[in-house]
Protein backbone atom coordinates (compact mmCIF):
# COMPACT_ATOMS: atom_id res chain seq x y z
CA UNK A 1 0.00 0.00 0.00
CA UNK A 2 1.11 3.45 -0.69
CA UNK A 3 0.02 6.31 1.13
CA UNK A 4 -0.23 10.19 0.26
CA UNK A 5 -0.67 12.69 2.18
CA UNK A 6 -2.87 15.23 0.46
CA UNK A 7 -4.11 17.67 3.65
CA UNK A 8 -3.96 21.14 2.52
CA UNK A 9 -4.03 20.39 -1.32
CA UNK A 10 -6.56 21.76 -3.11
CA UNK A 11 -8.73 20.13 -5.97
CA UNK A 12 -8.12 19.02 -8.28
CA UNK A 13 -4.63 17.65 -6.70
CA UNK A 14 -5.40 15.09 -4.39
CA UNK A 15 -6.75 13.27 -8.12
CA UNK A 16 -3.78 13.56 -9.70
CA UNK A 17 -1.86 12.10 -6.68
CA UNK A 18 -4.07 9.07 -6.42
CA UNK A 19 -4.26 8.74 -10.33
CA UNK A 20 -0.15 9.09 -10.72
CA UNK A 21 0.40 6.68 -7.86
CA UNK A 22 -1.71 4.42 -9.57
CA UNK A 23 -0.25 4.45 -12.69
CA UNK A 24 3.29 3.85 -11.37
CA UNK A 25 1.77 0.80 -9.77
CA UNK A 26 0.51 -0.23 -13.45
CA UNK A 27 -2.99 0.08 -11.50
CA UNK A 28 -2.73 -2.87 -9.91
CA UNK A 29 -2.77 -1.95 -5.60
CA UNK A 30 -3.50 0.45 -3.40
CA UNK A 31 -3.08 3.91 -2.95
CA UNK A 32 -4.04 5.38 0.87
CA UNK A 33 -4.58 9.06 0.77
CA UNK A 34 -5.45 11.91 3.62
CA UNK A 35 -7.24 14.68 2.96
CA UNK A 36 -8.61 16.96 4.98
CA UNK A 37 -11.89 17.68 3.55
CA UNK A 38 -15.41 15.66 2.47
CA UNK A 39 -15.46 17.01 -1.38
CA UNK A 40 -11.83 15.99 -1.93
CA UNK A 41 -13.23 12.01 -0.53
CA UNK A 42 -16.02 12.44 -2.73
CA UNK A 43 -13.74 13.49 -5.57
CA UNK A 44 -11.73 10.39 -5.04
CA UNK A 45 -15.18 8.01 -4.89
CA UNK A 46 -15.64 9.64 -8.24
CA UNK A 47 -12.54 8.84 -9.73
CA UNK A 48 -12.63 5.40 -7.89
CA UNK A 49 -16.14 4.36 -9.77
CA UNK A 50 -15.03 6.58 -13.25
CA UNK A 51 -11.72 3.89 -12.79
CA UNK A 52 -13.33 0.90 -11.90
CA UNK A 53 -11.63 0.50 -8.65
CA UNK A 54 -12.58 -0.39 -5.14
CA UNK A 55 -13.09 2.51 -2.39
CA UNK A 56 -13.30 3.31 1.00
CA UNK A 57 -13.22 6.32 3.32
CA UNK A 58 -12.88 6.96 7.03
CA UNK A 59 -13.62 10.15 9.33
CA UNK A 60 -10.96 11.11 11.96
CA UNK A 61 -11.54 14.31 13.59
CA UNK A 62 -12.30 16.38 10.06
CA UNK A 63 -9.46 14.06 8.94
CA UNK A 64 -10.66 11.63 5.94
CA UNK A 65 -8.49 8.59 5.35
CA UNK A 66 -9.20 7.60 1.63
CA UNK A 67 -8.26 4.22 -0.01
CA UNK A 68 -8.00 3.37 -3.96
CA UNK A 69 -7.57 0.15 -4.99
CA UNK A 70 -6.76 -0.91 -8.15
CA UNK A 71 -6.12 -4.40 -10.08
CA UNK A 72 -7.38 -8.13 -9.72
CA UNK A 73 -10.17 -8.01 -7.56
CA UNK A 74 -11.03 -4.54 -7.80
CA UNK A 75 -13.23 -4.71 -10.94
CA UNK A 76 -10.68 -2.38 -12.57
CA UNK A 77 -11.18 -2.95 -16.48
CA UNK A 78 -8.31 -3.04 -19.08
CA UNK A 79 -9.30 0.59 -20.33
CA UNK A 80 -8.90 2.14 -16.49
CA UNK A 81 -5.40 0.11 -16.47
CA UNK A 82 -3.51 1.71 -19.94
CA UNK A 83 -2.24 5.10 -20.21
CA UNK A 84 -2.96 5.04 -23.57
CA UNK A 85 -5.86 7.37 -24.63
CA UNK A 86 -9.49 6.47 -25.74
CA UNK A 87 -9.07 8.71 -29.03
CA UNK A 88 -6.56 8.76 -32.02
CA UNK A 89 -3.75 10.92 -30.74
CA UNK A 90 -1.05 12.40 -32.65
CA UNK A 91 2.86 12.90 -31.78
CA UNK A 92 3.73 11.80 -28.23
CA UNK A 93 0.08 9.93 -27.82
CA UNK A 94 -1.42 12.32 -25.38
CA UNK A 95 -2.66 14.81 -27.10
CA UNK A 96 -6.32 14.72 -28.34
CA UNK A 97 -6.45 15.83 -32.39
CA UNK A 98 -9.02 18.66 -32.68
CA UNK A 99 -9.53 19.58 -28.90
CA UNK A 100 -8.74 23.13 -28.93
CA UNK A 101 -9.63 25.17 -25.61
CA UNK A 102 -10.32 28.87 -25.63
CA UNK A 103 -8.93 30.66 -22.80
CA UNK A 104 -10.14 34.46 -23.04
CA UNK A 105 -10.05 36.09 -19.39
CA UNK A 106 -7.47 35.44 -16.29
CA UNK A 107 -10.14 34.40 -14.33
CA UNK A 108 -12.40 31.54 -14.44
CA UNK A 109 -16.28 31.91 -13.88
CA UNK A 110 -18.01 34.78 -13.48
CA UNK A 111 -18.34 36.14 -9.61
CA UNK A 112 -15.27 37.10 -6.96
CA UNK A 113 -12.42 37.88 -9.24
CA UNK A 114 -9.77 36.09 -6.28
CA UNK A 115 -11.62 33.21 -6.80
CA UNK A 116 -11.82 33.11 -10.73
CA UNK A 117 -8.17 32.95 -10.84
CA UNK A 118 -7.69 30.65 -8.51
CA UNK A 119 -10.25 28.44 -10.62
CA UNK A 120 -8.66 29.42 -14.04
CA UNK A 121 -4.73 28.19 -12.37
CA UNK A 122 -6.57 24.83 -10.97
CA UNK A 123 -8.11 24.12 -14.58
CA UNK A 124 -4.81 24.50 -16.49
CA UNK A 125 -3.14 22.44 -13.13
CA UNK A 126 -5.84 19.81 -14.14
CA UNK A 127 -5.48 19.96 -17.90
CA UNK A 128 -2.10 19.95 -17.97
CA UNK A 129 -2.44 16.40 -16.21
CA UNK A 130 -5.38 14.97 -17.93
CA UNK A 131 -5.15 11.91 -19.79
CA UNK A 132 -5.32 13.82 -23.25
CA UNK A 133 -4.09 17.56 -23.77
CA UNK A 134 -5.10 19.78 -26.09
CA UNK A 135 -4.05 19.70 -29.62
CA UNK A 136 -4.21 23.87 -28.73
CA UNK A 137 -5.06 26.56 -26.32
CA UNK A 138 -5.57 29.67 -27.71
CA UNK A 139 -5.05 32.88 -25.23
CA UNK A 140 -6.92 36.10 -26.14
CA UNK A 141 -8.25 38.96 -24.15
CA UNK A 142 -7.28 39.05 -20.97
CA UNK A 143 -5.98 35.22 -21.09
CA UNK A 144 -3.05 36.71 -22.72
CA UNK A 145 -2.19 37.69 -19.49
CA UNK A 146 -2.03 33.61 -18.22
CA UNK A 147 0.52 33.15 -20.93
CA UNK A 148 2.28 35.92 -20.11
CA UNK A 149 5.43 36.78 -17.95
CA UNK A 150 4.51 36.57 -14.12
CA UNK A 151 1.70 34.40 -14.38
CA UNK A 152 1.49 30.84 -11.83
CA UNK A 153 0.44 28.91 -14.54
CA UNK A 154 3.64 29.35 -16.92
CA UNK A 155 4.95 25.83 -15.57
CA UNK A 156 1.95 24.30 -16.12
CA UNK A 157 1.42 25.53 -19.92
CA UNK A 158 5.05 25.08 -20.91
CA UNK A 159 4.73 21.63 -19.24
CA UNK A 160 1.74 20.75 -22.27
CA UNK A 161 3.76 22.77 -24.78
CA UNK A 162 6.71 20.03 -24.55
CA UNK A 163 4.08 17.15 -24.87
CA UNK A 164 3.29 18.52 -28.00
CA UNK A 165 0.03 20.87 -27.36
CA UNK A 166 0.14 24.25 -29.53
CA UNK A 167 0.18 27.24 -27.13
CA UNK A 168 -0.89 30.64 -29.45
CA UNK A 169 -1.48 34.31 -27.30
CA UNK A 170 -3.06 37.07 -29.50
CA UNK A 171 -0.75 39.58 -30.80
CA UNK A 172 -3.23 42.61 -30.42
CA UNK A 173 -3.89 41.59 -27.30
CA UNK A 174 -0.52 41.33 -25.87
CA UNK A 175 0.15 44.92 -27.15
CA UNK A 176 -3.43 46.59 -25.76
CA UNK A 177 -2.49 45.47 -22.55
CA UNK A 178 1.12 46.07 -22.97
CA UNK A 179 2.69 42.94 -22.05
CA UNK A 180 5.85 41.16 -23.20
CA UNK A 181 5.99 40.78 -27.21
CA UNK A 182 7.83 38.19 -27.07
CA UNK A 183 5.79 35.60 -24.85
CA UNK A 184 7.39 33.17 -22.09
CA UNK A 185 5.59 30.43 -24.05
CA UNK A 186 4.32 29.61 -27.16
CA UNK A 187 4.37 32.43 -30.23
CA UNK A 188 2.01 35.30 -31.02
CA UNK A 189 -0.88 34.54 -33.20
CA UNK A 190 -3.88 37.03 -34.72
CA UNK A 191 -7.65 36.87 -35.00
CA UNK A 192 -7.34 35.20 -38.61
CA UNK A 193 -5.19 31.72 -37.09
CA UNK A 194 -7.95 32.20 -33.73
CA UNK A 195 -10.97 31.76 -36.09
CA UNK A 196 -9.74 29.28 -38.00
CA UNK A 197 -8.18 27.07 -35.37
CA UNK A 198 -12.27 27.77 -33.34
CA UNK A 199 -14.31 27.25 -36.23
CA UNK A 200 -12.47 23.87 -37.58
CA UNK A 201 -12.48 22.11 -33.57
CA UNK A 202 -13.87 18.98 -33.09
CA UNK A 203 -14.27 19.80 -29.48
CA UNK A 204 -13.94 23.65 -28.39
CA UNK A 205 -13.59 23.68 -24.57
CA UNK A 206 -14.04 27.30 -23.07
CA UNK A 207 -13.32 27.42 -19.46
Amino acid sequence: MLKINAAGDKCPIPIVKTRNALKAMNWNGTVEITVDNAAASQNLEKFAVQNKCRYSCTENGGMYTVTVTAGEGSGADAAAQTDEPTVDCISCGRIAPGTVVAISSKEMGNGDPKLGKMLMKSFIFALANAEQLPETILFYNGGAFVSADGSESIGDIKAMEEEGTEILTCGTCIDFYGLDKTPPVGSVTNMYTIAEKMTSARRLVKP
